[in-house]
């Protein structure tokens, strides 16, 4: 059977301007211009080679449209999350009825609390953001869950942000862009690390879709550091989903079918 890559995205709820709020002022959201550059988000995707899967919006939940939060999605399995903000926490159970189609499902119990946000796989290595969101317990759960499949986990401090993935993210299988004033480069020694500007402290994320990444078109001196570096990008308009304290990586779950 020929493995496809997958994309599974959701929709921008009518109520996103109820979003959680952590690390930003509440701004104003053009609700149709978010819900187009989301679009243009899944074209970018798809024109990544990835088959697009929705799962159904929820105008009930305003952070819905932030889809990685709710899942950890490895070869092996998929770990459903249980979100550290207590009005996301429903946003799972649709999401888990998709993945589950994809892959044996693990869960996240009380008391512990993790964002996919703060979730970044590199090989066998997932490193655990533990922030707000995340706590020390659910590091530990993922450490017990993902153990026997060969993962090492290492719990990371983040300070500054609202997930580790505003501050890391992969680019490639040995390398990384990374904001050092949110996370500690010494975390990640064994990567060849990229630097964003100081002038984008939010340019840190990435998201890669097989041989393909997409970027924010709002850091382009950070986008000049990455082609200089030989690396090329597609770059989309998330501005609007980025006064929810949305970027790229957290609007889809992508990974090979099975």
């Amino acid at each position: 059977m020929t493995r496809r890559l997958i994309a599974v995205t959701r929709g921008v709820s009518a109520s996103i301007s109820r979003c959680e709020l952590t690390h930003r002022s509440r701004a104003p959201i053009d609700v149709d211009r978010a819900r187009a550059q989301h679009r243009a988000y899944e074209d970018a995707l798809a024109g990544a080679g990835c088959t697009i899967v929705h799962v159904d919006e929820s105008p009930e939940l305003p952070d819905a449209v932030f889809i990685e939060d709710a899942s950890v999605v490895l070869d092996e399995l998929a770990v459903i999350t249980r979100p550290g903000a207590v009005s996301r926490r429903a946003e799972t159970v649709e999401v888990s009825n998709v993945i589950g189609r994809y892959r044996p499902l693990q869960f996240i119990s009380a008391p512990g609390t993790i964002d996919g946000g703060d979730v970044l796989v590199a090989g066998r290595d997932v490193f655990i953001g533990v922030t707000s969101r995340t706590n020390e317990n659910a590091v530990d759960q993922m450490r017990a869950i993902l153990r026997p499949h060969g993962y090492r986990v290492h719990p990371v401090a983040v300070t500054g942000c609202l997930h580790l993935k505003s501050a890391v993210t992969v680019f490639s299988d040995d390398r990384l862009l990374l904001n050092s004033q949110r996370v500690s480069r010494a975390e990640f020694s064994p990567f060849h690390l990229v630097e964003v500007h100081p002038l984008e402290p939010d340019a840190a994320n990435i998201v890669r879709a097989g041989a393909h990444l997409i970027y924010p078109d709002a850091f382009p001196r950070t986008r000049d550091r990455l082609e200089r570096a030989g690396v090329r990008v597609r770059a989309v308009d998330v501005s609007e989903l980025a006064k929810a304290e949305g970027a790229v990586t957290c609007c889809s779950l992508i990974f090979q079918s099975t």
